[in-house]
């Protein structure tokens, strides 16, 4: 049997990688990447030759099938996303549960993910959190919304560039423009930005500093 390694990659800065996580790319005898292009770039630049297979949420359901049969006839294989940890609001649980079905060891490696140093860097409570993701874009939307109101907990979010005011102004509505929040952006890259401050304030720095760059949401929970 061979194994599948989960290994994170930079969510910004090349140098964000173990040197586990290149050794392990190197003597993978596949990796799978989510955009080849994307992870051709890192391959390059720490000169990794292994072969790609592109795996995205597109095509994963008929190529699991294929990948547990290459792991089982003695093959480790790599599994990586664009940035940070697979399987974070990125393709890997579904090949993961079937390699635990098939018996087939499988691994993953401590490494990158955008959320744990925006949520640090916040100024918010870490302690306790949970982590949403992205919100649903239409079905469910207002319904999670509504229920993240009363949550007393700090909240994750990711965001894209072009929704963030969107988002903002929803979680202003539904939790109130004095929620305490911080934005993200660019993180472990040159133009890396946190902004801190309510709701109403977050709001009124996009309305007129166009978003750019993916963000992270960090929310204060509701008060006891």
């Amino acid at each position: 049997m061979g194994k599948l390694y989960i290994v994170p990659t930079p969510v910004g800065n090349l140098e964000d990688i173990t040197f586990r996580a290149i050794r392990l790319l190197k003597e993978s005898a596949l990796i799978l990447a989510e955009d080849t292009r994307t992870t051709g770039m890192l391959l390059k630049h720490y000169d990794i030759q292994s072969k790609m297979q592109s795996y995205h949420k597109f095509n994963e359901h008929k190529a699991v099938s294929h990948i547990v049969e290459r792991l089982s006839s003695g093959e480790d294989i790599a599994l990586v996303s664009d940035a940070g940890t697979p399987g974070i609001s990125d393709p890997g649980f579904l090949v993961v549960r079937e390699c635990v079905k098939a018996g087939i060891d499988v691994e993953c490696l401590p490494g990158a993910t955008a959320f744990v140093p925006a949520l640090v860097a916040s100024g918010i409570p870490c302690d306790k959190f949970c982590f949403e993701g992205f919100l649903p874009q239409k079905k469910g939307r207002m319904t999670r919304l509504k229920f993240l109101a009363e949550e007393t907990r700090t909240i994750v979010f990711y965001e894209s560039p072009h929704r963030v005011l969107k988002t903002l102004t929803q979680l202003s509505e539904y939790m109130g423009e004095e929620r305490y929040a911080a934005t993200c952006r660019e993180i472990s890259k040159m133009y890396e930005e946190v902004k801190r401050g309510s709701l109403k304030e977050l709001i009124s720095h996009f309305s007129v500093n166009e978003p750019r760059g993916e963000f992270v949401i960090i929310l204060s929970g509701k008060e006891d």
